[in-house]
């Protein structure tokens, strides 16, 4: 028996022009122009016309459609005075179906429409039939409409025809339109309607269809629990789907195949894997959807050993030309890194598809060979072998890692003129292409173009933002992104990164809380990315409290840690900690030791330095790089061993960097040995000619020993080449809002009150007998206190004192180094107002309390 209606029953003779259309209704014959055939010339039609005419027209319409004369019967069709009977009819329709002929079949129909009054049901069937299967739902929606009599045949095919023409929520309120109507499904029904549900994904919806199949007694046909089974897969409900397979009285190998696809697309590999294990001891013969099905799965296990096994037995069951299978087997050897294999069954495919050829750009840039990405995509160029969207989007990709702008853009136009940046994989590949290659402004336009954006979108964006230095945006789109899509974990990292680089710490504790009532607090990189901040922002106790609430710990996590002890002075806590990491079996990395070589040299600890450098090699078996030799130098040179530093450089197995000499001219600045600063300054700027930052030292090394005159001549070079106008600016968060102060910057509203504020605590230092420079405008040619750190992050801090609760903290981000003057202040600020001050600069992270400073006035005496 039917459900009962919900709704009022419809009578199933009225037509349904009077009801809502899930598609506008238009008449049949107009026909799209493209669809429009051409008239036939007149040696064409004579030549079609038949050579007599039978007293009964209509029976030699179907005498023609039995003799497959489809342009001769069209021409009687058409040029008879009276429409033919409803058989002529219907067998001209069928015989335009089994032609696929699609301009005939859509002739015929205008033809009807103008003459017939109403279809009748065999006659509409046909008509519906035929439409369907060219793909003119559009069509088929007003024939449907013009049948007073439908049966379940009828509903069948616009329920079918609907969800194969991605219409899948039309179909879906067809099927109820169906059950109001009276009509009761079939076996071909469900099927359909399953499938409906399983695409848009619609559980519930799912779940009711499936109490629909057991009242009407389909509970045991095998067709209808396949789809069941696939509907829920698709839904997300691998369990209910197993349910269903488990309860199979008789399987067909489509049955095995949706459940092993099923646990595959629940990322349930294990599961699937073992049932096909299972299909196999039951001797139910795997075909070729089994067999590439679960090759590609097989390359997610990291098992190489099984995924050559799955090899061999296709080759046994003699699927190895075959290109499906080629290209899954593809996919599967670069699942595992393994790309040579993936290579050498490329290269042996006789036929290739576009999808071999995007499974080989897409693995060569998944694992790390974009160059190589790009050399397959030139070679499918070459072979004329036309991308689709997932090709176009593995080598934007490709051009993203190595920074092709070159090849983006090209692929960008290639995109438009196959309509594929309107899709959204072609589009987010875009976005982190003009992102990555610095042209944000450009991504920000297809951005803004994109009519649909998921979350990979606005993480892209979002990401885009942080690589070019604009986190302020950064935040603002993550707050937009709010509104519309939930984040995932990848985007609240990026989200986090941009609090981090701006001191945003109240945002970032926002955004933590976020991520844990999302349930992803512990996914993928966000505890790192939130020890990350919390470091960054000067709160070592958060940091802490996060790392030990991390159950899984990487070596990214200890690194994280040891880089905030060091940052905030605590040079004997890294050792300690580091020797903890290593007691519980945490193997260190590269990274690890530049932390532990940058806490020896902070503190001066120099034997502790040269043992944690040799057993690199002696106990870690790790060749150091570039980066450790400058860290040694830069121990070595602190602590005033110059000519131990100079040796070391010359001794070096690599030739160094500008980071190693830079670190040399650092020390000599220290301890103001100008003849070793002006050797390490002519390597430096020779490797480095534009870099701001070792002017400054030069400079400062100059301004300390007094040459005057060769400080004015590095002050000339710097104007020349436009390096000393960057501005200073510094950052402060107060209540969730971020304020930006550039140096000599008299725009702020509480500007008056900063400055007094200022001036009050200037006059407190003076009365306490420590004397405070003068920094007026006029003054700034000869301070170079002024010009190379621009005291913003004074401001900064007035500011904060100002709003915000006495005793709490005050955290400053700063884009330029921490003058000796400002150091100095600062240092008094915290220890007349009792309050702790955070200033991280470009250098390093200072955190001043009663009047000291975390980094021990190291390069400030």
């Amino acid at each position: 028996m039917p459900p009962p209606p919900t709704k009022p029953a419809l009578n199933p003779l009225l037509p349904l022009a009077s009801l809502p259309l899930p598609l506008p209704v238009t008449r049949l014959h107009r026909v799209s122009p493209e669809k429009r055939p051409r008239r036939l010339s007149s040696a064409a039609v004579s030549a079609a016309a038949p050579t007599s005419f039978s007293a009964d027209p209509s029976a030699e319409l179907r005498a023609l459609c039995s003799r497959g004369q489809l342009e001769q019967a069209l021409w009687l069709l058409e040029s008879s005075a009276e429409p033919p009977d409803e058989d002529a009819y219907v067998a001209l329709f069928r015989l335009c179906e089994w032609r696929r002929a699609v301009g005939p079949g859509l002739r015929a129909c205008a033809h009807a429409d103008e003459r017939l009054p109403w279809f009748g049901l065999r006659l509409g069937n046909a008509i519906l039939s035929m439409l369907v299967r060219f793909g003119e739902t559009w069509h088929a929606w007003p024939v449907f409409a013009k049948m007073p009599e439908r049966d379940v045949f009828s509903w069948n095919i616009m329920v079918g025809g609907y969800g194969k023409a991605g219409l899948l929520e039309e179909a879906l309120d067809l099927y109820h339109r169906m059950l109001w109507a009276g009509v009761r499904p079939d076996v071909y029904t469900f099927p359909c309607v399953l499938r409906s549900c399983g695409g848009v994904p619609d559980w519930r919806m799912g779940r009711e269809v499936h109490a629909h199949v057991l009242r009407f007694g389909f509970g045991e046909e095998v067709d209808v629990l396949n789809a069941l089974m696939t509907m829920y897969a698709k839904c997300g409900d691998a369990v209910a789907a197993r349910k269903v397979f488990d309860g199979m009285a008789v399987m067909d190998c489509i049955s095995w195949n949706a459940m092993i696809a099923g646990h595959f697309e629940n990322g349930e590999c294990n599961a699937g894997l073992q049932l096909f294990l299972n299909m196999l001891q039951d001797e139910v013969q795997p075909n070729l959807m089994t067999i590439t099905s679960v090759t590609v799965a097989s390359g997610l296990l990291s098992d190489i050993s099984f995924a050559k096994e799955m090899h061999g037995l296709a080759v046994k069951m003699g699927f190895a030309t075959d290109v499906a299978f080629c290209n899954s087997l593809i996919q599967m050897y670069a699942s595992l890194g393994m790309m040579g294999q993936a290579r050498t069954v490329f290269s042996r495919m006789d036929t290739r598809d576009a999808m071999s050829w995007t499974a080989m750009i897409s693995g060569y840039e998944k694992n790390g060979f974009p160059d190589k990405a790009l050399e397959v995509y030139a070679l499918m160029e070459v072979n004329n072998v036309s991308p689709d969207d997932i090709t176009i989007a593995s080598a934007l990709a490709a051009c993203a890692s190595l920074g092709r702008l070159d090849v983006g853009v090209k692929l960008h136009e290639l995109s438009e003129s196959k309509g594929f940046t309107s899709y959204v994989v072609v589009a987010n590949a875009l976005l982190e292409m003009y992102a990555k290659s610095k042209h944000i402004d450009k991504a920000i336009e297809i951005f803004r173009c994109m009519p649909d954006k998921d979350v990979v979108s606005w993480s892209s964006m979002i990401t885009g933002f942080c690589f070019n230095r604009r986190n302020f945006e950064a935040l603002y789109y993550f707050r937009h992104m709010l509104a519309d899509v939930k984040p995932n974990s990848v985007t609240f990292i990026a989200a986090l990164a941009a609090c981090a680089a701006t001191g945003a710490l109240r945002s970032g504790k926002e955004i933590h809380a976020h991520a844990l009532r999302c349930g992803v607090g512990s996914e993928g990189y966000l505890p790192n990315a939130l020890i990350d901040l919390y470091v960054k922002c000067g709160q070592i106790g958060y940091a802490w409290a996060q790392f030990y609430v991390h159950s899984s710990k990487d070596i990214v996590s200890w690194n994280t840690m040891l880089a905030g002890f060091v940052a905030h002075g605590h040079g004997d806590a890294a050792l300690s900690f580091f020797n903890q990491m290593v007691k519980i079996g945490e193997c260190p990395d590269e990274v690890t030791f530049i932390a532990l070589l940058c806490a020896c040299s902070r503190g001066g600890m120099v034997s502790e330095g040269w043992e944690l450098f040799h057993s690199m090699t002696e106990k870690y078996s790790m060749v150091p790089n570039l980066k450790h030799y400058a860290c040694m130098v830069d121990l070595l040179s602190r602590v005033g061993q110059l000519m131990e530093a100079y040796n070391f450089i010359n001794e070096m197995p690599i030739s160094p960097d500008a980071a190693v000499w830079g670190a040399f001219l650092n020390g000599c600045r220290i301890h103001r040995h100008v003849e070793l600063g002006e050797i390490a300054a002519k390597y430096v700027l020779e490797l480095e000619p534009n870099d701001a930052g070792y002017h400054v030292l030069l400079c400062d090394l100059y301004a300390d020993a007094g040459r005057w005159d060769k400080l004015a001549r590095v002050r000339k070079t710097m104007r020349e080449k436009g390096l000393d106008h960057d501005s200073g600016c510094s950052w402060v968060e107060v209540k969730g809002v971020v304020h930006a102060f550039l140096t000599d910057d008299e725009s702020h509203p509480q500007i008056r009150e900063i400055n007094t504020v200022l001036e009050g605590l200037y006059e407190r230092m003076k009365i306490s007998g420590t004397p405070v420079e003068s920094h007026s405008p006029e003054d700034k040619e000869v301070s170079k206190d002024d010009i190379f750190c621009g005291h913003s992050e004074r401001l900064a801090v007035a500011f904060g004192l100002i709003n915000t609760t006495p005793g709490t903290s005050i955290s400053v981000t700063k884009n330029q180094y921490t003058c000796q003057s400002c150091h100095r202040i600062l240092k008094l600020i915290s220890n007349i107002v009792r309050r702790d001050i955070i200033v991280r600069d470009s250098k390093q992270l200072h955190h001043f309390k009663d009047g000291s400073c975390s980094c021990g006035d190291e390069g400030y005496g």
